[in-house]
């Protein structure tokens, strides 16, 4: 049953590859692992259904890999295949705490994940299991932050929670420009407009077509996710 003092009943957790790299250059950080699993389970027993998405960047970034010559498209699914792999980590993670989990893959891998179908995830989601989407959307030149925004609305979340390295969003990056300054809120169109690269274009969109908010946090600070569904003011809330 969902606590009275939580704002929203299911929410998408959007994670970055990055966040699972610690201290690390390279691969995963399992205590980063362990504190992201500690946050889950405490919001998950107040009752909360829980999907999550996450990147890959800490395996393969497309961008940064050019010089490889490798052409956009296998590029784009390698990185897909990086997304499962932290995805199966997570579970495994989320597992070992006693936390029931479920890996639904845009791509069939059936030795490791189920293939991802709306009304199993939702079903899942219904039985208090945390639905882990992997592989995007199983499209190459879609980020997966555009997944965790078709997700969001596939799964009829009531939230998008973009975890990252910073505390919300600023006018410019705030780890190069000491002068950027952060927004409390702003809307979908202005984000479009000042080009703020928090999340990619295609996905504010989708959320703005929608009516899908969307809040940016710093996810390792204890409690934090907890205050967001809680709907205290944290981060910076992007809504109409």
């Amino acid at each position: 049953m969902t606590s009275s003092t939580t704002k929203y009943k299911r929410i998408l957790l959007k994670l970055s590859g990055e966040a699972l790299l610690g201290k690390k250059e390279f691969g995963i950080d399992y205590d980063i692992i362990n504190q992201i699993c500690q946050e889950i389970e405490e919001v998950r027993n107040m009752g909360i259904e829980i999907v999550i998405v996450i990147g890959a960047g800490n395996i393969w970034r497309g961008k940064e890999n050019e010089e490889s010559g490798i052409d956009r498209v296998p590029s784009d699914f390698i990185g897909m295949l990086g997304t499962i792999m932290n995805s199966v980590a997570l579970q495994a993670a989320l597992e070992k705490k006693g936390i029931h989990s479920r890996v639904c893959s845009s791509i069939d891998v059936p030795a490791v994940a189920e293939p991802y179908i709306t009304r199993r995830a939702d079903r899942h989601l219904e039985k208090k299991r945390v639905v882990i989407c992997a592989a995007g959307t199983g499209n190459p030149y879609f980020t997966t932050d555009s997944a965790a925004a078709l997700r969001a609305l596939e799964l009829k979340c009531d939230v998008l929670l973009k975890a990252t390295n910073v505390d919300g969003v600023y006018s410019d990056d705030p780890r190069t420009n000491k002068n950027a300054t952060k927004f409390n809120t702003i809307t979908f169109d202005e984000v479009l407009e000042q080009d703020l690269r928090f999340m990619d274009a295609t996905a504010i969109a989708q959320c703005r077509d929608n009516d899908m908010p969307i809040i940016v946090f710093k996810l390792m600070e204890p409690g934090n996710l907890k205050k967001a569904i809680q709907g205290k003011t944290i981060g910076t809330q992007i809504k109409l």
